[in-house]
């Protein structure tokens, strides 16, 4: 049994058992590591093809090491220029050891769920004098109308601030030499 896994960017072709050298991947040695994205899985005679992936196919994985491959140098020059450059370069890579290749997907791990942690309520000591007024009123939890009461300030001051600007503009006058010449054409 065999599965063509998306990895990193990079397909391989993997098998339960194998060793495979795949791009750097986030994680620590020793931990598991799960591929949805598994392309074709094959099986004695059978044959999966996903279009793009299998929906429910997953590959698992145990991270070994992470390691460095080995340096490859870059050497760039430019004849009767004399222009060279040497540049090296070491790529990172995560060994991982396939263990488990499913078609019907990983086996789910359940996770206890904490409890929701109460949300603190706004006291109507706190609020401004305004806002309480209009909390009772309205019957509107304080934390609501103190918000309300806060946007509507800040929609009076953008209002406040364009009326400033049309307002200020001074009007464009005219340079009395151009105003002369269009009156002496006439």
């Amino acid at each position: 049994m065999y599965a063509i896994v998306s990895i990193a960017g990079q397909q391989f072709k993997v098998e339960k058992g194998k060793k495979v050298f795949v791009h750097r991947l986030p994680g620590e040695v020793g931990e598991e590591v799960s591929f949805d994205r598994v392309l074709l899985i094959s099986h004695d005679d059978k044959t999966n093809v996903g279009s793009p992936y299998l929906p429910d196919a997953v590959v698992l994985a145990q991270i070994l090491s992470h390691q460095r491959g080995d340096k490859v140098l870059i050497f760039k020059k430019k004849r009767k220029k004399g222009y060279q450059t040497l540049n090296g370069h070491r790529q990172d890579f995560t060994q991982i050891l396939i263990e488990d290749i499913s078609e019907t997907g990983a086996p789910k791990k359940t996770e206890k769920k904490k409890a929701p942690t109460p949300k603190a309520e706004v006291t109507v000591d706190a609020a401004p004098a305004e806002v309480k007024k209009e909390a009772e009123s309205v019957k509107v939890p304080v934390k609501k109308a103190a918000a309300k009461a806060k946007t509507e300030d800040k929609s009076k001051k953008v209002v406040a601030k364009k009326a400033v600007k049309t307002t200020s503009k001074p009007a464009a006058k005219k340079s009395p030499a151009k105003g002369k010449a269009k009156e002496d054409k006439k």
